[in-house]
């Protein structure tokens, strides 16, 4: 990697090792994921990575806080000024065009999976974190489209099929996509 005369500060070299392991964690889960990889990455040394960072739990973490927070600000601006069936239609439509960045989806499944992989480990904290962050959505999702868990329930159950059909590698067009129309329209008649 080609060395830049431009200075970074901490908050922007900070910045950049969050963007990078979300790359990294997003391909290798939480347990396959080095800290040399992200430093590699960002190109610094690990040494430099952990005058940032106490370590990689903390590193995880602000990937983790960070792809749950792009999800909400997708959400929030597909339906700013709208709440109920209409909120719930422009997320879901919103969250279409954010799958389509692998790296972000895998980053996100990373983090359900990587829960189980820590607890394995005695890193009980990535778990925590991540149920912590999960249900800050949710209930941020399930405010917005009216107060309603059952709905928003089915609002999250319907994104995770998503996500797996996405991770799959299933294209929009396979058969297998056919139900969401009729679905969508199952959901709206439960949210009004």
């Amino acid at each position: 990697m080609a060395k830049s005369s431009i200075r970074m500060s901490a908050e922007e070299r900070r910045e950049s090792v969050v963007r990078a392991a979300m790359i990294e964690f997003a391909r290798s889960g939480y347990k396959g994921t080095s800290t040399e990889s992200i430093a590699r990455r960002v190109g610094v040394s690990q040494p430099y990575l952990f005058r940032l960072f106490p370590g990689k739990q903390a590193i995880f973490t602000a990937a983790a806080e960070r792809c749950i927070e792009e999800t909400w600000n997708v959400f929030d601006e597909a339906s700013a000024d709208m709440t109920g069936a209409d909120a719930a239609r422009a997320m879901s439509e919103a969250y279409m065009g954010l799958v389509e960045d692998r790296e972000r989806l895998m980053m996100q499944m990373q983090l359900y999976v990587s829960v189980f992989a820590a607890r394995t480990a005695g890193e009980e904290e990535i778990g925590e974190t991540a149920r912590l962050l999960w249900e800050g959505l949710f209930n941020r999702v399930k405010d917005r489209i009216g107060g309603d868990a059952k709905n928003a329930t089915e609002f999250f159950a319907h994104g995770m099929l998503i996500n797996t059909l996405v991770a799959l590698g299933y294209p929009q067009d396979h058969w297998v996509w056919d139900g969401f129309e009729e679905a969508e329209d199952c959901t709206t008649e439960v949210a009004e």
